[in-house]
Parts: C-alpha cells; structure tokens; sequence
C-alpha cells in the first residue's frame, strides 16, 4: 500500500502485483445509478476522471444494469482510456458466468474490462460452486480472449468465506472487503482476511469506508472514517457517490489525507467500540 506519488493531487497506490497504479479513491458504481436523472451519474463520473481519479467499480446486478449503462455512456469520447474499469459477475456457473460478462460488456460499451472480480461471496457453498460448476473456467477463458485482464472476489458478510476462496488453488489477483472502524470489532474482515492477503501481494480494494452512512451513527465523521482506511494495508477505496458535492468532499478528504498512526488508529476504534460489538450499524454483515 506504499503511497509513492500523487495524481492531481490524489495519493496513488499499486494494485497489488498488477502494476497498475490506482489513486486511492475510486467511484462506486452502485451509487452512481440511484439518482433519478441519469446525467447526474455521468456527471459525476466523468467529473471524478477529470479531476484525476482513475478507478471504476460496478457490477452486473446495481440497479438491474442502469449503473452499468451509465458507466457505459460517461466513458465515451475518450475516457475509457483514462480508467481502470472494474466490474463484478454474480456467475456461479460457467453459464451464467459467460452471459453475465457479455452482458456488461455490452453495457459499458468495452471490448475489456481491467478487472472482473466474483462478486458478494456471502453464502456457503459459493466457493465450491464457482471451481466446481465451470465459472472460474470461463473467467480464465475470458482473461485469455483478453475480454477481462485481471480477475478476483468481492464480500461482504463472512470472512470465513472469503478465507474459503484464499483456500483455493488459484493466483488471485484482487480482493474487495469492508475496510471500516466498526469492522474492527465484529467478523473483522481487517482482522481475519487482511493480514492473509498483504502476505500473498494480492490487489487489496476496501469498501464501506462508511458502513452505507451507519457510522455517522457513532459519532466519526466522513473525514475520520476515510482516513482510517486509507491507513490500513488497502491499495484503493471505493466510495460511494451520488452528487457533485459528495465528490468534491471526498476529493479534498484523500487530497489532504495523512496515515493515521498506530495509536490513532486505536484511538478512533475504541471511540466506536460501544456502537459496533454487536454489528447491528453492519447490515450487510446481518442480512
């Protein structure tokens, strides 16, 4: 996670052992298809790239493919050369797995997509199914078609599960969890998952930086809860962003961000402590 320049401003991390560089901020995508004027999105994007960051997230199922469309439409008139493009595939099987990727690449108007990663490993059996019923198949057929570069996992609920993918025999490239100060004290995923993956020079992406805005409930501010995962051992944030404004007040937050030391870090967990032992500020863990 070493922060060895800036772009316009931004820190800017290696993706693991990819060799691309990121800047530390990247869009979500699932937030970029809630408001109702689709423009408002591609503003947002295409803001973003203008203003030096180079990470897209999406994934096949946000808002049945209206992010997707979205994304698609913001990248045209150069900017797709611009950005590292993300996506995620719901694909369990070979099947689906195929229709899926076609489909959003289609949507997002590619020929390649950077990175394409599992997404929401949240339930038992998913691992299995995936190296068992042709999908990590088709992944590699595609990484070879050069249709997608890069590929890894996302989740969100059990990190056992996640640990289960790890337990795999296949070179992962990336891997996407909740990087928060709740997650801190319940299924940590910072605990259990990323040490293991530091270790391996996977891509690490930290997600829910704001746990969906339940961590304002426990008194940390925006600026707080992204500082503390910008300090952990991630290479990138997706963050979630519905306007120009939330925009702009991340932009400045990763402009002026400094790493928390240690004791900071500690600091800001023992303030949250009483809000987050139970993981009920955590819906995606609980439901």
């Amino acid at each position: 996670m070493e922060t060895v320049e800036r772009i316009n401003g931004i820190p800017a991390r290696v993706l693991g052992k990819t060799g691309v560089r990121l800047t530390v901020l990247g869009i979500g995508g699932y937030h970029i298809g809630k408001p109702s004027d689709s423009q408002v999105g591609v503003g947002i994007i295409r803001t973003a790239i203008d203003e030096g960051v180079n990470f897209l997230d999406n994934a096949w199922c946000y808002h049945d493919g209206r992010s997707e469309q979205i994304m698609g439409r913001a990248l045209k008139n150069g900017y797709r050369e611009k950005v590292f493009l993300m996506t995620k595939n719901h694909g369990r099987d070979g099947v689906a797995f195929r229709e899926q990727l076609d489909e959003s690449l289609r949507r997002l108007r590619t020929d390649q997509i950077d990175l394409l990663q599992f997404h929401e490993i949240i339930h038992e059996g998913e691992p299995d199914r995936i190296f068992s019923e042709g999908a990590i198949e088709e992944a590699v057929k595609a990484r070879e078609a050069d249709k997608i570069r890069f590929i890894g996992f996302t989740g969100h609920r059990w990190p056992r599960l996640l640990g289960q993918m790890l337990d795999k025999d296949f070179p992962w490239d990336t891997i996407q969890f909740p990087t928060n100060l709740l997650d801190g004290h319940y299924r940590s995923f910072a605990n259990e998952i990323l040490p293991q993956v530091a270790e391996r020079g996977m891509g690490i992406i930290g997600m829910k930086s704001l746990a969906g805005g339940q961590i304002l409930k426990a008194g940390v501010s925006p600026q707080e809860a992204i500082n503390y995962a910008l300090s952990l051992s991630i290479d990138t944030l997706v963050s979630g962003i519905d306007s120009l404004k939330v925009l702009g007040q991340n932009l400045t937050i990763v402009r002026n961000w400094k790493p928390l030391s240690e004791e900071g870090q500690k600091h800001l967990l023992e303030r949250v402590a009483s809000f987050a032992r139970d993981g009920h500020l955590e819906d995606y863990k609980r439901t």
